[in-house]
């Protein structure tokens, strides 16, 4: 199910993950080769994905939300 960014924060790794409408989290790591996201290392690259839509798994699976 797609879910759009309404936030962002750094987990204890200082990676970056997105958090979700719908109450989950994803992590938006930068790992080339495997993940190409450039945007994910600037403030400003972060703000210009405010909204867009990501799929969550967790949604799909019925998972209770992250941000209890």
């Amino acid at each position: 199910m797609k879910q759009k960014i309404f936030a962002y924060h750094q987990d204890t790794e200082l990676d970056w993950v997105a958090e979700l409408k719908c109450g989950h989290y994803q992590h938006v790591r930068h790992n080339p080769p495997w993940t190409n996201r450039p945007w994910v290392l600037t403030e400003q690259g972060r703000n210009s994905k405010l909204g867009v839509e990501l799929e969550c798994k967790k949604c799909d699976e019925g998972a209770i939300k992250d941000n209890l």
